[in-house]
C-alpha cells in the first residue's frame, strides 16, 4: 500500500469513528413543562414578534396571532427553506429564538392579504413572514410581561385539535385560511362561553403614506386603486382636516382613521396648488 493510501486510510477510519455534532443530530420535542426565555420585539404596528428558522434557514420575522388558525408561511419562504407542500399545507422544523424547537410543525404555505399589505406600505417597520397561530401556540403557556425584553414560554401537555386541510373536499382553497379561522372559533367559542352578540366590522383603510408638514399631513404615495386613488388624492397633496377637524400630524390622522370602519364615508380637505379642495373618500376594507 502506498502512503497517500494509507494516510487516506487512517483519516476515513478517524472521520468513521468521530461522534455526531450536535447539531447534526434531531433535536427532540420540547418536554412538558420546560421552560423557554423567548425574545421578542414590538413591530411599530404593536404585533408581537420573533425570530424563527424554518427547516434551519432564516431568521424569518414571524408575528403571534392567536386568532390565526394555523402556522402561516408566505409561499416565498416555503419555498427558499425546500417544503414540500401538498395541498396549501407542509411540515416544518421549526426554531424559535431562544432555544424552542418544534420538530414537526404543521404550516399554511399562503400569502395572507394582511402581511402583503403590511410589507408593500412599510408600516410594520420590518419585513414579515408569516405567522404563529393556534397550532403552535396553543401547545404552550405564554407570559406577556412588555417591561422585559422576553417572553416566558412553558410547554404544556396539550396537543391542539386537527384543522381540517385546505382543499380537502375539493373545493375552491383561495379562502381556505379564512374558512378555516371560521371553523376554528366555532369550536373555541362554545368552551369560552362565548355568543355571537356583537357585529364585527373591519377597519377603513385610506392608501397612502405621509409625513409631517408644518400645515398638515403630506402625501408622500398613494397606493393604486386604493379608496384614496380612486377618490382623487395625489402625490404631493397637503391633507389640512378630516371629517372638518384640523390633521397636525400624520400619527394623528391614523388615529382618526382607526375609529373608522369599511364603507365609512369621510370628508378630506387638501391643499393642492395652493388650492383648497375637499374629497369624500369611502373607506375600504383595512388589516
Amino acid at each position: 500500500m502506498t502512503l497517500s493510501r494509507t494516510i487516506t486510510a487512517g483519516l476515513l477510519l478517524l472521520l468513521v469513528g468521530l461522534p455526531a455534532r450536535a447539531e447534526d443530530k434531531p433535536k427532540d420535542p420540547p418536554k412538558p413543562e420546560a421552560s423557554y426565555e423567548i425574545p421578542y420585539k414590538l413591530t411599530d404596528t404593536k404585533h408581537v414578534m420573533v425570530r424563527v428558522k424554518l427547516n434551519g434557514k432564516g431568521p424569518f420575522n414571524f408575528i403571534l396571532d392567536t386568532g390565526a388558525p394555523a402556522l402561516i408561511v408566505t409561499e416565498a419562504v416555503a419555498k427558499k427553506v425546500g417544503a414540500k407542500i401538498e395541498k396549501g399545507w407542509g411540515k416544518f422544523k421549526l426554531e424559535v429564538e431562544g432555544g424552542l424547537t418544534v420538530p414537526d410543525a404543521k404550516g399554511i404555505a399562503m400569502d395572507m392579504f394582511q402581511l402583503k399589505g403590511m410589507n408593500s406600505m412599510g408600516v410594520a417597520g420590518v419585513e414579515l413572514h408569516g405567522v404563529l397561530g393556534y397550532n403552535i401556540l396553543a401547545k404552550f403557556r405564554i407570559q406577556y410581561d412588555f417591561t422585559q425584553d422576553k417572553l416566558a414560554w412553558t410547554v404544556l401537555k396539550f396537543e391542539p385539535p386537527e384543522i381540517k386541510r385546505l382543499g380537502d373536499e375539493g373545493g375552491d382553497t383561495g379562502q381556505g385560511g379564512m374558512e378555516m379561522m371560521a371553523n376554528l372559533m366555532k369550536f373555541i367559542a362554545p368552551l369560552m362561553g362565548l355568543k355571537p352578540n356583537f357585529e364585527l366590522r373591519p377597519r377603513g383603510f385610506l392608501g397612502i403614506l405621509g409625513k409631517n408638514d408644518k400645515d398638515g399631513v403630506q402625501v408622500e404615495d398613494v397606493v393604486k386603486e386604493s379608496p384614496a386613488d380612486k377618490a382623487g388624492l395625489k402625490t404631493g397633496d397637503l391633507i389640512t382636516s378630516l371629517q372638518d377637524k384640523s390633521i397636525a400630524d400624520f400619527e394623528k390622522l391614523i388615529e382618526a382613521l382607526a375609529k373608522a370602519g369599511e364603507g365609512d364615508k369621510i370628508k378630506v380637505k387638501i391643499l393642492r396648488d395652493k388650492e383648497e379642495k375637499e374629497l369624500t373618500i369611502e373607506l375600504g376594507k383595512g388589516l
